[in-house]
């Protein structure tokens, strides 16, 4: 007999579910009060569709590309999801087959096709998929989904249309870039991307879009490489997710063989942490043994190796049993690249998020939204058009009641002060999990 352990939210699966576009957007039913002075609308991105006939996918980055939509206006908002015509959905549809190899799934050949035309077809390479469902961002005047290949597709915000694919490889010299790239205030975009080059040898590249500087020009026609470092291990690529968060490709691999070791390593995993490292600018060899950071607000230190090296070790600022802080998100417009006191992110049961939290990443203050039996997405911050303090706006965050038959999900509205809840928008219709997204006034 199989024995099975139940999730303590077991409801969460039901946001895994496959779910169907809509034919024109739906009003929501509002309760509370929301901002006059908040207009505009929520864009998120995540998977729709979890399988194509029989056959399904096997990895959260694999379902396909449904862009979500929250419009807010004079006090009312509608809500809006579309699938993203992508190459790898339009043909899956066609065929009623899996036929693009995804993060975690592979496609195999065409069934139809007679044993030598499925033969040659392992010697053209495995075919990149450009199912754009991590991410959206501004280029310019236009806004593009996105996932960690070299292919972006450009979307129509208000109608949410496809309006067309672009490959970053007739640019740039990358052979993929990641699905957060930071944008300056001026909308200048920067990423970074791995790079092969002559005799494989593996190179990561800081690739810049500039703003567009006139009439109708496209800004990534005149995207550049700014610079370039070489791997410190030519064998071993490794998977950037962001510009801090990197994974090595042939550990992943050695992950997927050997699961179940995986499994029982992380019942003893230590405790997920939120923390914080100082990595000091001006170094000198004379300085060895000597704590180099002198930041007043910080117990991190860094201190200069006999080698040339440096150590560093970190800050704890947030830690707890079986949780852990994802999807932090800060007052970017304002605070990106400056001295932030406040952090905003989910908080996870289990690996499953039930609950928003701000972080003071100072004095190590936290706030928290909870409601039972709820799962929210990355909260998003919005700044109030007349802020004085850093704090000063709303989060924007759905939220998801699987074991609800009426209203099932919502858009939440919280203060961004001290997360008590200002507004929401309830929709009658499931929607399933969001990865990331924007909010465009």
């Amino acid at each position: 007999m199989v024995s099975r352990l139940e999730h303590p939210a077991g409801g969460y699966k039901k946001i895994f579910e496959s779910c169907e576009e809509l034919a024109e957007p739906i009003p929501a039913h509002v309760s509370g009060k929301i901002p006059a002075w908040l207009t505009g609308s929520l864009l998120r991105m995540g998977p729709g569709l979890f399988e194509i006939g029989d056959e399904p996918f096997y990895h959260l980055f694999d379902g396909q590309a449904l862009i979500h939509k929250f419009d807010l206006k004079d006090g009312h908002v509608t809500y809006y999801r579309r699938f993203i015509r992508t190459d790898a959905y339009v043909r899956a549809m066609t065929e009623k087959r899996i036929v693009i190899t995804e993060f975690g799934t592979a496609a195999y050949p065409d069934p139809c096709k007679n044993i030598f035309s499925r033969f040659f077809t392992y010697f053209q390479g495995i075919e990149v998929t450009d199912n754009c469902l991590v991410n959206i961002y501004p280029i310019g005047e236009d806004f593009y989904a996105c996932t960690e290949t070299n292919f972006i597709t450009k979307v129509d915000p208000d109608t949410l249309e496809t309006i067309k694919k672009v490959d970053l490889c007739n640019y740039l010299s990358v052979n993929g870039v990641t699905a957060h790239p930071h944008t300056e205030p001026d909308g200048t975009v920067y990423n970074i991307g791995n790079c092969f080059g002559k005799n494989m040898s593996l190179a990561y590249n800081i690739v810049k879009i500039p703003p567009p500087q006139e009439a109708k020009s496209d800004p990534i026609e005149k995207s550049k490489v700014l610079v370039q470092f070489p791997s410190s291990e030519r064998f071993k690529p490794s998977y950037i997710h962001r510009y801090d968060f990197v994974y090595n490709y042939l550990y992943l691999a050695n992950v997927r063989q050997n699961w179940e070791e995986v499994k029982k390593a992380a019942i003893r995993a230590p405790q997920p942490e939120v923390r914080r490292y100082v990595l000091p600018l001006d170094i000198h060899m004379e300085e060895q043994g000597k704590n180099l950071v002198s930041l007043p607000y910080t117990t991190a230190t860094a201190v200069m190796c006999s080698d040339g090296t440096v150590w560093l070790e970190p800050e704890v600022l947030f830690s707890g049993p079986r949780q852990a802080f994802e999807f932090p998100q800060i007052n970017y417009k304002k605070y990106c690249g400056k001295n932030y006191t406040f952090a905003y992110g989910l908080g996870l049961n289990h690996f499953v998020p039930d609950r928003i939290c701000k972080l003071n990443v100072k004095s190590k203050e936290t706030w928290i939204w909870q409601e039972p039996d709820a799962y929210p997405s990355e909260p998003l911050f919005v700044q109030s058009p007349e802020a004085t303090e850093e704090d000063d706006g709303v989060l924007l965050s759905i939220v998801v009641k699987p074991g609800v038959t009426q209203r099932p999900a919502f858009l939440l509205i919280l203060n961004a002060t001290d997360l008590t809840e200002i507004a929401r928008a309830e929709v009658d219709v499931m929607i399933p999990v969001t990865l990331h997204g924007l909010y465009k006034p």
